[in-house]
């Protein structure tokens, strides 16, 4: 349960894709701007690029992906913290994609390794990250985006406070790694 909960640091990242970004867009870069349209982008990408990324990672286990992907996925918004313009959306929108598709092959060949061999885990489980963060994700995006963005108005900011919720995790499931050594437990290729 440790690195399901650590994990849903990802999902709280993952889903500021569709709860602040929008929001942030039409407040602080251009209203005109289609974010239905510009939400397209990353499903795009995972459609055309999950073959090509599946292949080109293959090598690497379900621990390295899963690391990956949160560094990447910390790294896509704080392209947002550090310009932001409707190009510099787009580019974030693609490199959450790209996370994504490193992370989500992967992450349910990791999960029964973190189960005792004789237990089946529930499906609960494996989906309770997702859940937590989606909860969570919701509620955190509406209060950086009304701290830094109508209180403090330095709306950048924001995605200085998402991407350190990336860091936090990927530093969080470091930390699990050293200490639980799930590693060994990794299902062999």
């Amino acid at each position: 349960m440790a690195f399901l909960l650590i994990f849903s640091g990802y999902w709280i990242v993952y889903w500021q894709e569709f709860i602040s970004l929008p929001l942030y867009v039409h407040d602080y870069i251009n209203p005109a701007t289609n974010t239905d349209r510009m939400l397209s982008t990353g499903p795009l990408v995972v459609i055309a690029l999950t073959v090509a990324m599946s292949v080109a990672t293959k090598e690497n286990g379900a621990l390295q992906r899963r690391d990956s992907c949160t560094v990447i996925s910390m790294v896509a918004f704080a392209i947002l913290a550090i310009h932001s313009s409707v190009v510099a959306v787009y580019a974030t929108l693609v490199v959450v994609a790209v996370g994504e598709i490193i992370q989500a092959p992967r992450y349910y060949e990791y999960i029964p390794g973190l189960h005792p061999p004789d237990s089946r885990a529930p499906t609960w489980a494996s989906h309770s990250s997702h859940c937590i963060g989606s909860l969570i994700g919701g509620w955190f995006g509406g209060l950086v985006m009304h701290q830094f963005g109508e209180v403090a108005h330095e709306p950048q900011r924001i995605w200085w406070a998402i991407s350190g919720v990336g860091v936090l995790t990927a530093l969080l499931l470091w930390i699990y790694d050293r200490v639980v050594k799930p590693s060994a437990q990794e299902p062999s290729a």
